[in-house]
């Protein structure tokens, strides 16, 4: 039994490490995708994950799936198919550390995967089941996606949401965001950015709580991220903010939202109490281990290999 299984990418990121004289980036390669980068600290810190999606039967589908097993990941529902290639991502930065991206998935893997291919007792076997838009881009991952996060609703699982937007992936943004309603009117839980708020709806972070639990009556844990910030965080009892780790020296934000949200999943889960129990003081808790765990990941490169140990983010707490 999983305690988190989590539904889409799994690619790997080319980092830029340095600029040459013409301007063209030097380029590492790290593990990724934001579901993957998602499970790595719930993974990490003990609890026990589960992945769906698909990659290339190559080189770096292979890397991946070590990968995720190596951080205790478990890859039963990861299938590699011999017709496509694993998806590629290629992250390059500004003067801030801020990202700017670009794939090679023409198709990829991950979008490649069919409802018939997935074994359902993973989801029948875990407590929450998590996905975000980039699956929803394309055919058959698209209607794949819609069919397992119906079965899980069904199945009575906690639904978890992360828009994920990255806009270089979508031929319309207006299917952008489609897919991001979609997921927000389908999940009890969702984690969404300040620029996805803004993006979406045209609200500020700071009014962006009451707004979207006003219009989705369904989202019962809610965070909104604002980067080097903080975060919000409301259910229907409560609500807060806190504020992010100051002082650090910033290398890679790649995956930082995704790490965030899967540390507050951790923590969520460690509570052992249902959403309308947390008091004030549990989301506090939550949240501040969250924006710590999300902090230290950015002054690493990558994401699920930026993942600190728990010492380090209880020493900062």
């Amino acid at each position: 039994m999983s305690d988190v299984v989590a539904l889409g990418e799994v690619l790997i990121d080319f980092a830029q490490i340095e600029v040459n004289e013409k301007g063209y980036p030097t380029l590492a390669a790290n593990p990724g995708g934001a579901p993957a980068n998602f499970l790595a600290p719930i993974a990490r810190y003990g609890l026990k994950a589960s992945m769906i999606g698909k990659v290339g039967n190559d080189t770096f589908g292979n890397l991946l799936v070590n990968t995720l097993k190596e951080n205790g990941i478990n890859t039963k529902g990861v299938i590699k198919d011999d017709n496509t290639f694993t998806t590629l991502a290629f992250v390059t930065f500004d003067s801030k550390g801020d990202r700017s991206f670009a794939f090679a998935r023409k198709p990829g893997a991950d979008t490649q995967i069919r409802y018939d291919e997935v074994d359902l007792s993973i989801i029948d076997k875990c407590k929450v089941f998590h996905f975000g838009t980039l699956s929803l881009t394309d055919n058959p991952s698209k209607s794949a996606t819609k069919k397992l996060v119906d079965y899980a609703r069904k199945a009575g699982k906690l639904v978890s949401f992360d828009p994920n937007l990255r806009k270089p992936l979508w031929n319309n943004l207006e299917d952008a965001k489609d897919a991001m309603l979609y997921g927000l009117k389908k999940a009890d839980i969702v984690k969404i950015s300040d620029e996805e708020v803004e993006f979406l709806f045209k609200v500020k972070a700071d009014k962006a709580v009451d707004y979207l639990l006003n219009k989705f009556k369904n989202i019962r844990l809610l965070y909104v991220t604002c980067g080097a910030d903080g975060a919000y965080y409301a259910t229907r009892n409560a609500k807060g903010f806190i504020e992010a780790m100051k002082g650090i020296k910033v290398i890679d934000t790649t995956g930082a939202g995704d790490i965030f949200g899967g540390s507050a999943m951790y923590k969520l889960l460690s509570k052992k109490k249902d959403i309308e129990k947390l008091t004030d003081e549990d989301l506090k808790n939550i949240v501040r281990f969250a924006t710590v765990s999300a902090g230290l990941s950015t002054t690493r490169l990558g994401g699920i290999s930026s993942v600190a140990d728990i010492e380090d983010i209880t020493n900062k707490l």
